[in-house]
């Protein structure tokens, strides 16, 4: 069967102060687009023109953020991974942050459906001063339709490094064994859930603000060491979690204020 490929890659400079794209490389059905902004940074959108993912499709995506610059990076929409008939989607993303820039990665959520199968990596190479906003957010069936999505795989793993030194590393997994979902240690029923990771010079000093943003009544806890700041959050919909997480990633941004596409 025809399986949906796509790699998308855009690198940045600086001109003026402000970041611009250097190259841009796009082949299948990745696509990238750069819309114009009041900001000094530089905003790219992905775009997975398949419409979706489902067994055996594969993503590649990557990003190269300039010294000293600044770079947003979104997607057009939710993710959505389909049912799968045996193989599994696959996407990779690899993003280089240079001396003294920021990059906010902030993809709207990945939606999966009854039977599908995900296999997500994200690699992040930081360089000295380099700081970094990232969030991922997943949803277990649609809110609207009433879905559960009990028997869903997921595997998501991280690896950020500094100077290729490892700083960061976490691995998701769910199989689709009821006691991932139900069991309190781990999703607690919850349909929804979400990781927001900061690395600043001041990610300690932030940790009081970010915990002032939380809402009192939700399951959602940070911490905060050396130079990490790690939020997570789980709740009982799409809606309770963007709720809760919206305030937090807009005062993490390097641009202070989420992409225009997650307000729509």
């Amino acid at each position: 069967m025809q399986r949906a490929r796509g790699v998308g890659r855009i690198a940045t400079k600086l001109r003026d102060g402000v970041t611009v794209i250097d190259t841009l490389y796009q082949d299948g059905c990745a696509k990238i687009r750069v819309p114009h902004t009041h900001s000094s940074a530089l905003e790219a959108v992905l775009i997975n023109t398949a419409g979706g993912l489902t067994g055996g499709d594969h993503m590649q995506w990557g990003a190269d953020a300039a010294p000293g610059g600044k770079m947003v990076l979104t997607t057009q929409a939710c993710e959505r991974i389909y049912r799968s008939t045996g193989a599994t989607a696959r996407v990779e993303t690899r993003l280089t942050v240079g001396a003294n820039a920021h990059l906010d990665w902030l993809p709207q959520e990945t939606i999966l459906f009854e039977a599908s199968k995900l296999d997500r990596r994200i690699d992040i190479d930081l360089a000295d001063g380099a700081s970094l906003t990232a969030i991922e957010a997943v949803l277990l069936g649609r809110d609207a339709m009433g879905e559960m999505a009990n028997d869903a795989w997921l595997r998501d793993n991280w690896r950020i490094r500094r100077n290729g030194r490892l700083i960061h590393a976490e691995a998701t997994l769910l199989t689709g064994e009821g006691s991932e979902r139900t069991a309190t240690s781990l999703l607690a029923g919850a349909r929804a859930f979400a990781t927001i990771l900061h690395i600043g010079p001041l990610a300690t000093r932030r940790l009081e603000t970010v915990r002032a943003l939380m809402p009192s009544n939700g399951l959602i806890a940070a911490s905060a060491i050396g130079e990490r700041l790690v939020v997570r959050a789980i709740a009982e919909s799409g809606l309770a979690l963007r709720r809760m997480i919206v305030p937090i990633v807009a005062e993490l941004s390097g641009a202070g204020s989420l992409p225009r596409l997650w307000h729509l």
